[in-house]
């Protein structure tokens, strides 16, 4: 194994076997009779079948880098995470992990079902290195961060999925982990505790920490991960590591590829009853589903920050006659208002809007620092500012994004920030005519050209 000093985990030639029996018994008779066969030197007889996870996986993460870990249902990513954090002995191979690790494995894993979440956050944060002292300090910070309100002085077994997500995920960010492992977490919850936890997982990589991240999400995993680890389920049960949007291409490949999936798509739609027909000429229509956006209120709860020289007391898209609506179309002109309370005099005020994904990443972005620079403006103490952007709202794919609003004093970038909502409105996209990707083209007719050459068409 590497003694580099810039390695935090190193894996080499890691193999892990299961024993799966047909009955009860055959556990026991697997225990006692080949070490007696073996003895009396007699043919050795085994009561139980050999499942292999991986062979061979050798990995090697530097500090300060994330990786991904992807492969198809079986192909024992979360078998690799236990056993890379210990809960898992391996049946070959060498683990050698530098540094605090901070894992969220299975859902509700290393909780106890009878305590309640302010008693496990104290076993949790025990368990990962944290005194109590260091855990009293931090309580709170834990529990505004899981926002669950009462329920944390409730036993676990009384939890939803999303709220033990939420619990666990607070727990190990606020102990001072190196290294942070986390096993499909972010697939439950809401899309403002996914956020959240984007904040945090892009901070915790610009402060240098170590993430190993598996997820069916290839959106993610191309989002935070430079490198990734592909593992295949086949009988050899290979690995490929290399970058990560080159592995994610190859996965997709391997999906779509499938000789079982093709067989069945080809028995489900192209039967011998299947009707074969022949379009000469263009074809003409309009997009079949309409982009459709359902708005949630204005959210003066949500998570924000900044010194409070003005604030957003309130956005809300709104009609041609200033009323506020709680529905969008894609592709069409758009307003969205944001009133502004002014505590104090700014000079070169500005604000911005930011249309953001699951990802926490940036879509769209528009604000009015380089459009009013040269009207000198300036906000007086008791103020009320109105600021409407009018945009083409974009034609997005099926899921929530959210709109984050700012509002800041200065030229360029050097802005005092003075407010900033995190996720201030709730944007669900309840039907899409997008299919892959992020969004689709603003059209409204699509022409399709279908030439015959039997028929003495050209092509």
């Amino acid at each position: 194994m590497s003694s580099n000093s810039d390695v935090a985990i190193q894996v080499g030639n890691l193999s892990k076997c299961f024993q799966i029996y047909e009955k009860p018994i055959d556990r026991l008779n697997q225990f006692i009779f080949p070490k007696l066969q073996k003895f009396f030197r007699l043919p050795i007889k085994q009561y139980c079948s050999e499942f292999w996870a991986f062979k061979d996986i050798s990995l090697e993460v530097k500090k300060g880098e994330t990786v991904g870990i992807i492969g198809r249902n079986g192909s024992g990513k979360s078998t690799l995470l236990q056993i890379i954090c210990g809960t898992l002995s391996p049946t070959n191979g060498l683990v050698e992990v530098n540094g605090r690790v901070a894992a969220l494995l299975e859902l509700g894993s290393g909780f106890n079902p009878e305590f309640t979440g302010r008693e496990n956050v104290y076993l949790n944060a025990s368990i990962l290195g944290l005194t109590r002292s260091q855990i009293d300090q931090r309580f709170k910070l834990i529990e505004q961060f899981a926002d669950i309100g009462d329920f944390i002085n409730q036993p676990v077994k009384t939890y939803s999925s999303g709220m033990l997500v939420r619990l666990a995920f607070s727990v190990v960010a606020h102990v001072d982990a190196d290294i942070l492992v986390i096993d499909e977490a972010l697939a439950v919850g809401d899309a403002f505790f996914t956020q959240k936890c984007m904040r945090f997982i892009r901070k915790f990589q610009e402060d240098g920490g170590t993430i190993l991240f598996v997820s069916h999400d290839l959106g993610v995993v191309t989002s935070i991960c430079k490198s990734a680890l592909l593992l295949i389920n086949s009988n050899e049960k290979k690995s490929i590591f290399g970058p990560a949007d080159e592995l994610c291409k190859n996965y997709i490949t391997q999906i779509y590829e499938d000789p079982e999936r093709l067989s069945t798509i080809a028995e489900d739609n192209f039967s011998n009853n299947f009707p074969h027909t022949v379009h000469n000429g263009t074809l003409r229509s309009a997009a079949p589903i309409k982009n459709i956006y359902a708005l949630s209120s204005f959210r003066d709860a949500a998570e924000s920050f900044g010194k409070r020289g003005a604030t957003i007391v309130h956005a809300a898209f709104v009609d041609e006659n200033n009323k506020e609506i709680n529905s969008l179309e894609g592709g069409l002109l758009v307003c969205l208002s944001v009133r502004i309370s002014v505590n104090q005099r700014i000079v070169f005020p500005a604000v911005g809007i930011m249309i953001i994904d699951k990802l926490g990443q940036c879509l769209q972005s528009e604000g009015t620092d380089s459009l009013f620079r040269d009207e000198m403006l300036v906000f007086e103490d008791g103020e009320n500012v109105v600021v409407k952007f009018k945009f083409l709202m974009p034609i997005l794919l099926n899921g929530v994004y959210t709109i984050s609003l700012a509002v800041a004093e200065g030229l360029g970038h050097e802005h005092i920030q003075h407010h900033w909502i995190h996720d201030a409105i709730k944007m669900e996209v309840i039907s899409s005519p997008v299919c892959h990707g992020v969004g689709g083209l603003i059209t409204s007719e699509v022409t399709m050209d279908i030439y015959n050459k039997k028929l003495g068409f050209d092509t």
